[in-house]
């Protein structure tokens, strides 16, 4: 930073200033958790036989010291090339009709309370509602330090089992969703694409009514022949913005089939392909007979589903990154 053309290259420099910030403060943490620790034990052996509530409080810091450490500890985990990443999460109905589309709808709320706990920006880029109730599929884009890093164990099928409220006898019904995560690519990234290999559809977009209706056909869907890749954006007013936005989007995704093939990288980024359907899930939400959510994975499980429903979601993104996955 102090070389006299460190600014010939703007982009560069200011990744590199990014980057600096980020060691800068994570050395610090570091640091100031050391100081803190250092100086309470030698306290606490003074106070041992002295002064038993300020012994407590001090105990009591600690552990405080402790929840830091693991916070910091999970860091470490996050040494992937593009876990720094943004990223983008979409989700999509499976096996199941509407039961399915109302299961989406049970995850997206649940990863949007996720992301507004953790101070994630997101940006809604697609959202396609079931014919009944609930979501089809929908597509956010989720911006922050390590959100591609923190997410990436999400992608996968995950399963409910539940007493239906659409089921007049009120049996017990399963349901399938699919999420996929993508990291988000530098705008450098050279990635070759056809426009013969292009199908665009143009519509108009859905949403939840009022002015978050367009009254124009704006929303794009582009379709890659080869690879029957398929994108769709809708966020935006203009018809332009919205295929420049799709655009974006699939070319992460071929970028990330050109490093699986280059790299043998498949399974600890994009994952093998799965049928959206019983036997394929990584994760169950069981509501009945009893109260679970089980990861497949690591075999972390809780019996609050609703606390897990309402966004507290870090038992099993920890556990997945614990387990070297």
């Amino acid at each position: 930073m102090n070389d006299p053309n460190f600014w010939n290259e703007k982009d560069k420099a200011e990744a590199t200033i990014k980057e600096n910030n980020e060691l800068t403060k994570l050395t610090i943490d570091i640091k100031q958790l050391k100081e803190n620790v250092d100086s309470n034990l030698e306290l606490i052996e003074i106070l041992e036989e002295e002064n038993q509530q300020e012994l407590e409080e001090l105990t009591r810091a600690l552990s405080t010291y402790q929840q830091e450490l693991e916070e910091l500890s999970i860091l470490l985990l996050l040494n992937g090339p593009y876990d720094k990443n943004n990223c983008f999460l979409e989700l999509h109905a499976g096996a199941g009709g509407t039961e399915a589309c109302d299961w989406t709808n049970m995850l997206y709320r649940m990863y949007i309370r996720y992301l507004e706990k953790e101070n994630y920006k997101y940006e809604v880029l697609d959202y396609q509602p079931g014919e009944e109730v609930g979501i089809k599929s929908a597509s956010l884009k989720v911006t922050g330090n390590y959100a591609y890093g923190y997410l990436k164990g999400e992608k996968g099928v995950h399963r409910l089992v539940r007493l239906s409220p659409f089921d007049a006898a009120n049996k017990r019904h399963t349901s399938f969703a699919s999420v996929d995560i993508i990291p988000e690519f530098s705008d450098k990234v050279e990635i070759e694409i056809k426009e013969q290999d292009l199908r665009i559809d143009v519509y108009r977009s859905s949403g939840c009514g009022g002015q978050g209706v367009n009254t124009t056909d704006s929303a794009v869907r582009i379709t890659h022949i080869p690879t029957k890749i398929v994108v769709t954006c809708q966020n935006e007013r203009s018809q332009i913005q919205n295929k420049e936005q799709a655009m974006k989007i699939l070319k992460n995704k071929l970028y990330l089939l050109e490093i699986e093939k280059k790299n043998q990288e498949l399974a600890s980024i994009q994952g093998t392909y799965q049928n959206i359907e019983f036997g394929s899930q990584i994760r169950s939400y069981v509501m009945h007979p009893y109260s679970m959510v089980k990861d497949h994975r690591t075999n972390i499980e809780t019996s609050n589903v609703q606390k897990v429903l309402d966004g507290d979601i870090n038992l099993f993104i920890e556990g997945y990154l614990k387990g070297g996955k």
